[in-house]
């Protein structure tokens, strides 16, 4: 099947009612967290995961995607209007937005925030399109050592990205990986790790895991921060941007969105990272760049586009690779494989009709975020004056009904509870949970796959060495974790001296 025709394909399953239905609520949704502080994509991912059991499988997936690019447009407009993020990738926004508010000039931040995202999200959706063959087709020549070495370099490289200690990435990442290996063994049917509690000989849930790390405990975290919304009230007019601020921003939203679209791909990039890494190649290039900070259109239409873009690219290893390259990755790749789907290079071959679905579903709900954000900005902006004293107990309510929905079981509230308190003591001790969530949902295929290479070689450790692709792989690994450890030695050096 050639692209043009799988494009067709996707359309059509885009297309049909129920999936437009689902990729609505997730526009709806994703815009709504991205608006509301404090709760985030990977939350609501969390607390809608149960939902999608009952669903069928390209719908749960569109939904869940859509949730995901959605946060990145509704975060746009708290740093506009309020100047508090509703997004970790919408901090930088605030900077030029905000003014931009102040000086009567709040439509066209709001309007190019939205058209850059859109055209960046286009764009995306076919960059997308244009890597998921080449690399599908490089990726079944794969066997079970490469895709071992390939995790590993995963895991690595998104400790090695980590925001904060890599030792502590490491630390949580290994963690991840024992709880994996909670039930009973794959191969042999030895029972491991389960306390002798029954309920544990399937495993410990994807559930409760990510509904407690980054649910109850982004609540729990919430509640001691006083946050201070003060909208700036100003009238919203004029959402479309003039010939001028468009002269100003399109270089800006490309060159966004081509980096955007690079750095999402990278495991542990995603779209914080990408609307950095614009805002201070959009400043580093100006002509005038003391304007940065003051109100610069610029600086809200290259950061917008690059967490779209950002947003997009990040499905690309995903998709077929197989390979989660964030925590958001990771929670969409649980979702798939609830529905009994492996991503990967198999399912562009064995369930064309899914991948592109999902893929050409991205576009049609760029489409709607753009109808949803630009005339509906003076209901989200009524959204944020519900106060947090409402609005966490609701999410609280959410997510213990819908961990109990899964299964029926009074544990998998219970292990949500624990995962929530300890979710908080991590995030006080400066524990990254993405380490853990990724090393989770990779552990199960990590071990296959090193049982099966060592099958191979009669347990020989060498197969890992002797192909090229998986040599290469564990070369990188080792030189990574040289860096990060002379580096750490440099710095205890400076700090002696």
């Amino acid at each position: 099947m050639g692209v043009l025709e799988s494009i067709i394909l996707g359309f059509q399953v885009s297309f049909q009612p129920i999936n437009l239905l689902y990729c609505f609520m997730g526009a709806l949704i994703g815009t709504l967290i991205g608006v509301l502080p404090g709760i985030g994509p990977v939350g609501a991912m969390a607390m809608l995961l149960p939902i999608t059991f009952h669903a069928p499988p390209v719908s749960s997936i569109i939904m869940l995607a859509g949730i995901y690019y959605g946060a990145q447009y509704g975060g746009s407009t708290t740093s506009i209007l309020v100047n508090i993020p509703g997004e970790a990738s919408t901090v930088v926004t605030c900077l030029d937005g905000y003014q931009m508010a102040r000086q009567g000039r709040a439509g066209p931040a709001l309007g190019i925030a939205a058209f850059g995202s859109f055209i960046a999200g286009t764009l995306g959706v076919v960059g997308l399109m244009m890597f998921a063959f080449p690399l599908a087709r490089a990726a079944l020549k794969f066997g079970p050592p490469e895709y071992f070495s390939l995790m590993v370099l995963g895991l690595i490289l998104l400790t090695y990205l980590a925001q904060k200690s890599l030792i502590k990435a490491i630390i949580m990442a290994t963690l991840g990986l024992l709880l994996s290996y909670i039930g009973l063994d794959m191969v042999s049917g030895q029972v491991r790790f389960t306390l002798n509690i029954t309920e544990l000989l399937e495993g410990v849930g994807i559930i409760p895991i990510v509904m407690g790390l980054f649910g109850i405990a982004e609540i729990l975290e919430n509640i001691e921060v006083t946050i201070t919304r003060s909208i700036f009230k100003t009238h919203v007019k004029g959402l479309f941007p003039t010939i001028k601020d468009w002269v100003n921003s399109i270089w800006a939203i490309l060159r966004g969105t081509v980096l955007g679209f690079f750095l999402g791909i990278l495991p542990g990039g995603g779209a914080v990272l990408a609307s950095f890494t614009s805002y201070a190649v959009e400043k580093r290039l100006a002509k005038q760049p003391e304007r940065f900070g003051k109100g610069a259109i610029e600086g809200v239409a290259g950061p917008e586009s690059a967490n779209n873009a950002a947003s997009i690219g990040a499905f690309i290893p995903l998709m077929t690779l197989g390979i989660p390259s964030n925590v958001i990755m990771a929670m969409l790749f649980a979702g798939l494989l609830i529905h009994g789907l492996t991503p990967g290079p198999l399912l562009i071959k064995e369930h064309p009709d899914i991948f592109w679905g999902i893929v050409t579903s991205m576009y049609v709900g760029n489409v709607m975020l753009l109808i949803l954000n630009l005339p509906l900005i003076g209901m989200w902006v009524q959204l944020l004056k519900i106060p947090f004293r409402v609005l966490f107990p609701m999410i609280i309510l959410f997510c213990l009904v819908g961990v109990y929905s899964v299964n029926n079981s009074v544990l998998d509230i219970g292990l949500m509870i624990i995962f929530g308190v300890f979710g908080y003591i991590m995030r006080k001790c400066d524990y990254e949970p993405a380490p853990l969530v990724l090393a989770y949902v990779l552990g199960p295929m990590l071990e296959q796959a090193m049982r099966q290479s060592l099958k191979m070689s009669d347990g020989s450790f060498t197969i890992f060495l002797f192909r090229p692709i998986s040599t290469v792989c564990l070369a990188i690994c080792v030189f990574l974790l040289m860096m990060s450890i002379l580096t750490n030695i440099r710095k205890r050096s400076l700090k002696v001296i």
